[in-house]
């Protein structure tokens, strides 16, 4: 083989891996990664904060099948919304408006993904948190996608309830059915979306109406939205505050959901009347959400596990008390004095 034609091979082998990648990035980029980060540490937290010990494989497992069931609902929702999509320009440059995946390839993925991460969450963890998963994903698709995306002002209030499904579905892992605290969880992250988003849209207000999406700030203007958003968060503060105040987590959890409850009111009451200066504003406040929710169940994962180990620390020391009593009754001296 000449030098020549070793050079077109070296190109041809270089131009196909490349174009494998891009094919990976673009197949990843319909899974909504940074969305999904969210989805995936919610559900850790529940998992690891449920009462039952679960074998670290099969916490493995149903993260990673959780995962799969968020990754197939973003993909279907980019199928099913390809054409608004094309039309915004947060959104147009995403795989499928752009030609990279086509959509009956994103729609295949999609109901793969969707089907092998609840079967899959079925036969190897448990039927509960397989069934939660299948809701999750059915709901976030049919009726929030589907159906109230393009229909209602209320859809990000009532679609977001898929979105807070996934601590409940780890918990349901790892114990096989719920209980008061992760139900309390799901009411947070219920509570949150719709702030968040509504944030997001004050500031992609054009986007959204030249799309045709009735988000709250179209529909019903700006300043409506700001009362909403200030309303939610001062329910989600309190609601935040609840698995403290019901002895599910410790006093860190508590002070830290008050301060952290306290800066997102001040940003949502900073949300100005203004297109330029509410926009920033609305930008800070979204920007924060995102921290504050992952910071939120941290702690909230932090405080269960020291409150784990330290309640393990004091059932030893227990047990060493337990065993020098015995150690010192009169059969054990006696049993000495006779060795001796």
């Amino acid at each position: 083989m000449n030098t020549d034609t070793t050079s077109i091979v070296t190109t041809d082998r270089s131009a196909f891996v490349r174009s494998m990648v891009l094919r990976v990035g673009d197949y990843l980029a319909l899974t909504k990664p940074r969305v999904m980060s969210l989805v995936v540490f919610t559900a850790v937290v529940g998992l690891l904060c449920a009462p039952a010990t679960i074998h670290p494989a099969d916490g493995l497992i149903a993260i990673i099948c959780i995962a799969a069931g968020a990754a197939a609902a973003a993909t279907l929702n980019m199928w099913y919304d390809a054409d608004i999509d094309a039309i915004m320009p947060r959104t147009a440059g995403r795989p499928i408006p752009q030609g990279r995946v086509r959509p009956v390839e994103a729609l295949v993925f999609g109901l793969t993904l969707a089907t092998g991460s609840v079967v899959l969450l079925g036969l190897l963890i448990n039927i509960a948190a397989a069934a939660l998963l299948a809701v999750t994903i059915a709901f976030y698709v049919l009726v929030y996608t589907a159906w109230l995306k393009r229909s209602s002002v209320h859809n990000i209030v009532i679609g977001g309830a898929a979105g807070a499904f996934p601590p409940v579905i780890g918990w349901a892992a790892a114990t096989g059915g719920l209980s008061t605290e992760p139900l309390l969880l799901f009411l947070i992250i219920f509570l949150w979306t719709p702030p968040h988003f509504w944030a997001l849209s004050l500031y992609r207000t054009d986007d959204y109406a030249h799309a045709g999406v009735p988000m709250l700030p179209v529909v019903a203007g700006s300043e409506k939205t700001r009362q909403q958003i200030r309303l939610y968060a001062l329910l989600l503060v309190p609601v935040s505050v609840l698995p403290w105040a019901m002895g599910f987590v410790g006093v860190i959890y508590g002070v830290f959901a008050v301060l952290a409850g306290a800066k997102l009111i001040m940003l949502a009451w900073r949300l100005p009347v203004g297109a330029e200066r509410g926009q920033g504003a609305a930008k800070r406040l979204f920007t924060f959400s995102i921290a504050y929710l992952f910071a939120v169940f941290a702690v909230f994962l932090a405080d269960k596990q020291l409150a784990a180990h330290f309640a393990f620390k004091v059932d030893w020391e227990h047990v060493d008390r337990l065993q020098g009593a015995q150690w010192g009754s009169p059969l054990v001296t006696e049993h000495a004095r006779q060795v001796n």
